[in-house]
């Protein structure tokens, strides 16, 4: 949760989102800020980033579950060679 809000200027409320959301947009899209967290009732909510950055987490996620398929491959096909 932590990593979610590096400084104060990232958290907004659901309420100011919906008033000023062409800003906030365009703060991510810009890059002033790598992603907002908006707030609900006190609580994170959700996370608007850009494009850019919502394709590199997906890119790494690809990454990462294709190198925990190949160990978990080898680590069987390690397990067959020594029957």
């Amino acid at each position: 949760m932590s990593a979610l809000l590096d400084r104060a200027e990232q958290a907004v409320s659901a309420t100011a989102m919906v008033r000023s959301f062409s800003a906030k947009l365009k703060e991510v899209t810009s890059g002033k800020h790598s992603h907002l967290v908006i707030f609900k009732d006190n609580e994170p909510a959700a996370v608007l980033i850009g494009v850019k950055s919502f394709q590199a987490l997906q890119d790494e996620l690809e990454d990462l579950r294709a190198e925990r398929l190949a160990i978990d491959r080898l680590s069987t096909l390690d397990e067959e060679r020594k029957q």
